[in-house]
């Protein structure tokens, strides 16, 4: 008999995505899975259960029931272990453990297993399981559709008999998975667009989707390991707010994406650097949810401050969550069969590093060394 996998319904407020959707479940049934859904998981993301019933999946009306059915649960957002997870399961999906690792914690004690999809390696052969470059895509997109809407102007150059009007002038502060794709949507909707990224090696893919690269000196890369970008000195932030400032006297619209994993979001837009915008103008801080970007945003909520309107987005993903969820579940399956033997079984290698990465508790054990490190902070500044 194969592995059989659980699907939970997602608890967390405003979460509409689902691990897995009916379309995937295909590729698990061809390595002898069987699947496991609990009832409703995919209905806000527009699956119905008769959509995975018709696939041969299982449904169960609670979760207890799935978790006492799977081996193994998958899920967007990892829930909280107690009274759920049970010894010896594995569970994967979003954890955030560089930022809330006593949730990884709460694992341990629980004696199971906790993936991270968060933490899977930017490398080639993992691109296909790289489930947060999915997310910053999607969140990418609408950001600039958010932009759009909340712009008192047009977005392209429109001439009518009543005269021409102007296109918006946009700037995309970062140029990760989000900061691109933001460019790419706002080229599409006509805006005249400028990129910006400490990371100069970023430059040609800036130009390569019509957006003019801005050049701010500062010295040093600003690349980091991984591919992110690093934390910057007080010096090299000091200098680039003066130069970012003259920048954003001329746009209608900013864009901010730049996250450092683990850590509070690098403050780029000050109070005084708002106040210098046009009114009228929008940011949309893609950052919200580590802290942002700009410095008067506040996570979850639209204000408006000397005139210009600053959205701070939460989990814009799960507001497209029919396509995010196809999305994450291909990646799901992807590195679940990553960790498949031919024969259907589980097999925790650690001397793949996909799997040796994104492990963050093995049987009980914390196994990643930097959610170790935390921990251990966090017992030292309570004794």
């Amino acid at each position: 008999m194969g592995l059989s996998i659980g699907v939970l319904k997602e608890t967390i407020p405003g979460e509409r995505r689902v691990a897995i959707t009916p379309k995937v479940i295909d590729i698990l049934k061809k390595v002898g899975a069987e699947v496991v859904v609990e009832a409703g998981a995919g209905l806000e993301a527009g699956f119905p259960d008769e959509d995975y019933a018709g696939k041969s999946a299982k449904i169960e009306a609670t979760a207890a029931g799935v978790a006492e059915a799977a081996q193994i649960l998958v899920t967007v957002r990892v829930p909280e272990p107690v009274g759920l997870v049970k010894k010896g399961q594995v569970v994967i999906g979003f954890a955030d453990p560089l930022s809330d690792p006593q949730l990884a914690a709460h694992y341990a004690q629980a004696g199971a297993t906790l993936f991270s999809m968060e933490l899977i390696p930017r490398i080639t052969r993992a691109q296909s399981m790289d489930a947060l470059s999915s997310m910053a895509s999607i969140a990418g997109y609408k950001a600039v559709l958010l932009a759009a809407s909340a712009l008192p102007r047009l977005f392209p150059m429109m001439t009518t008999a009543a005269g021409t009007a102007p296109p918006a002038r946009v700037l995309v502060i970062g140029a990760g998975v989000a900061g691109l794709q933001a460019i790419a949507t706002a080229r599409r909707l006509g805006a005249v667009v400028s990129g910006y990224d400490v990371r100069a090696a970023v430059k040609e893919q800036i130009e390569s989707l019509g957006a003019k690269f801005v050049s701010i000196t500062m010295g040093a890369s600003g690349e980091g390991q991984g591919g992110y970008a690093r934390a910057l000195t007080e010096e090299e932030i000091r200098s680039q707010r003066e130069q970012m400032a003259a920048v954003l006297k001329e746009q209608d619209v900013v864009i901010t994406t730049a996250a450092v994993p683990g850590r509070k979001a690098p403050i780029l837009v000050t109070r005084e650097m708002v106040q210098v915008m046009s009114r009228g103008s929008v940011i949309v801080d893609l950052a919200a949810e580590r802290g942002g970007n700009v410095e008067v945003t506040k996570p979850g909520e639209t204000v408006v401050e000397h005139g210009v309107t600053v959205i701070g987005p939460m989990n814009l993903p799960a507001t497209v969550p029919n396509h995010s969820s196809q999305m994450y579940g291909r990646n799901i399956v992807t590195f679940l069969k990553n960790m498949m033997t031919k024969e259907g079984a589980l097999n925790i290698d650690v001397a793949d590093e996909i799997t040796r990465d994104s492990l963050v508790v093995r049987d009980g054990e914390i196994v990643n060394a930097r959610v170790q490190e935390l921990l251990g902070a966090t017992v030292q500044s309570n004794s």
